[in-house]
């Protein structure tokens, strides 16, 4: 018997030493998993993991305690009634395993483990989101590299923070790469390559530093202007070179060496060809603004020979709002390594502040319906596209007959006369400025509330450009086209061109049909005065189509090329 009670003391004895080994290693454990979680909280702070340590701990101590517990039970036990000592040995390896189960951190700690992994998972996704979120926030101009000098320009012309086209380019322009801009008329696409031009002129001054083409003369003119507002505060000089205009004068200003060149390619032909000591080989940036407009207007032969002069190291930017063919086989043969930069979701887009709709009209009726749209918006600055010179100079007269305050603006004119009717407008002098396709492209006139249609286009580009002489820079605008029975094919094609369904303008057929005594008189005003300019002309030996400012026929230059860059079509 006494030697049972010590195998059975014995036994209990290596019991008891074994739950103290198991509280040991539990505690270590519990140890080692507290400081992974303050390693991995001081990395990333967070409160959920501080919650799952605190549980961890507790669940800890409770085990602890109640594995204490049970030992204190067990020794009382030992020493108060021998029979309960004759447990048996697997009985009590179940107890332990049941008691491990129970509150094991082991177990706890993979769980809790899992929950704190996808918590750090979520975190890092939502700080991902965070940062991108950042990243698109509006920037200013000193953000995008530009030194401070120019962006106190840029804040004195009231360009409070950079649209798209130039968050996107001018970053990459900075950097010394050739750009292609692609941006919906309005853009600001002027500023997105004028600006770091103007940064790099500004560490390394040099004359003929800048080329920029452009199609019509009038654009020449307006990016010269803009050029010379932002380099205001560094001294910008810079010529204008255009037809139209005597080139005397011209081959004095660029004898007084300008950093800045604006031309037309014929223009800029002509002087490389003929004006003496003027060369680009020291050129350093090229820009083709409306590039596609360019070579719709046949000025490839000339590009090649302007291209050929020019030097080899420079940096390219060519910015346009519609894409084509033609503008992409110029690129592979101007461009190195070029970095396309496009906001446009397609390449008709318009911008979303301009409302467009179109107003269902029979054609005999057209300029009593216009004369009812122009009353409807009476003091509101419009411009009226039509298709030709003749039609532009006949609604002149007519709505002058009836009270409006109209100039014309088209390729015939003198160069004086176009900018002067430019200038009459924007300044408010003249409400109502009636055009061809000379003024479609690139003019930004800020305040054009409304553009009227009056000749639907011959191709959808042209309707991008011209309804985007309104809504610029943010501001909303109105565009409507007077379509008659036999505009429909045409209308469906700009419809599909654009991606959208325009809205129908209703009006009322008695009210509109009130304007038609008046209407018809200024007709014969209209007319009468149209064959009276004519005579003038002739017998003065006025300017007419084909023919020069003196009246004679117009010169050919060398290779037979007409010196009139803005012929119209048709």
């Amino acid at each position: 018997m006494r030697h049972l009670f010590f195998l059975t003391g014995k036994f209990h004895k290596h019991i008891v030493i074994l739950l103290v080994d198991t509280m040991s290693r539990m505690a270590n454990h519990d140890r080692k998993r507290r400081s992974d979680i303050s390693e991995e909280t001081s990395r990333r702070p967070n409160k959920r993991l501080k919650q799952d340590s605190a549980k961890i701990s507790a669940s800890s101590t409770k085990l602890l305690n109640k594995s204490k517990v049970s030992s204190d039970a067990k020794k009382v036990d030992l020493a108060e009634d021998e029979d309960d000592e004759e447990m048996s040995e697997e009985e009590e390896e179940e107890d332990e395993e049941e008691d491990i189960e129970g509150g094991g951190p082991e177990d706890l700690d993979d769980s809790e483990s899992e929950e704190v992994e996808k918590d750090l998972e979520n975190m890092s996704d939502k700080q991902d989101a965070a940062d991108i979120e950042k990243d698109t926030d509006p920037k200013t101009f000193t953000e995008l590299g530009i030194i401070d000098s120019l962006c106190d320009a840029c804040t004195a012309l009231g360009y409070k923070s950079p649209t798209p086209i130039q968050t996107k380019s001018i970053p990459l322009a900075l950097q010394g790469r050739d750009v292609i801009g692609l941006a919906e008329t309005g853009s600001g696409k002027t500023a997105a390559f004028a600006l770091p031009i103007l940064q790099a002129l500004l560490d390394k001054p040099q004359a003929f530093f800048g080329l920029v083409l452009a199609p019509t003369r009038e654009l020449a003119y307006q990016i010269s202007q803009q050029f010379e507002a932002l380099g205001s505060l560094i001294s910008v000089k810079c010529a204008v070179l255009v037809g139209g205009m005597d080139m005397v004068p011209q081959s004095i200003a660029l004898a007084k060496k300008p950093h800045i060149i604006v031309a037309t390619p014929g223009r800029l032909l002509d002087h490389l060809q003929n004006t003496k000591g003027f060369s680009l080989r020291t050129l350093k940036y090229l820009v083709m603004d409306e590039a596609d407009r360019l070579l719709d207007l046949d000025f490839g032969p000339i590009l090649d020979k302007i291209f050929r002069v020019l030097p080899k190291e420079r940096r390219t930017y060519l910015f346009s709002a519609t894409m084509s063919s033609k503008v992409e086989s110029l690129q592979r043969a101007s461009l190195s390594n070029p970095v396309k930069v496009s906001i446009s979701s397609s390449s008709y887009q318009t911008v979303s502040t301009l409302l467009q709709s179109y107003i269902f009209i029979p054609n005999k009726h057209k300029d009593i319906y216009l004369v009812s749209l122009l009353t409807e918006h009476t003091g509101q600055s419009t411009i009226l596209f039509t298709r030709t010179i003749h039609e532009a100079q006949r609604l002149s007269f007519l709505l002058r007959a009836l009270g409006f305050g109209a100039i014309p603006l088209h390729g015939q004119l003198s160069q004086s006369a176009r900018l002067g009717a430019l200038n009459k407008f924007k300044a408010h002098s003249r409400d109502v400025l009636v055009a061809t396709d000379v003024a479609a492209r690139g003019l930004d006139i800020p305040s054009v509330d409304l553009v009227v249609n009056y000749d639907l286009p011959s191709d959808s580009k042209t309707y991008v450009h011209r309804v985007g002489r309104t809504a610029r820079a943010g501001k909303s605008g109105l565009a409507m086209s007077m379509v008659t029975q036999y505009d429909v094919e045409v209308y469906l094609r700009i419809e599909k061109a654009i991606g959208r369904k325009l809205t129908e303008q209703q009006v009322v057929k008695e009210e509109v049909m009130a304007f038609a005594d008046k209407v018809a008189e200024a007709q014969r005003v209209a007319i009468r005065e149209l064959k009276d300019a004519d005579e003038k002309k002739k017998n003065k030996g006025g300017r007419g189509p084909g023919r020069d400012r003196r009246g004679g026929p117009v010169k050919k230059g060398k290779g037979g090329r007409r010196d009139n860059m803005d012929a119209e079509e048709g």
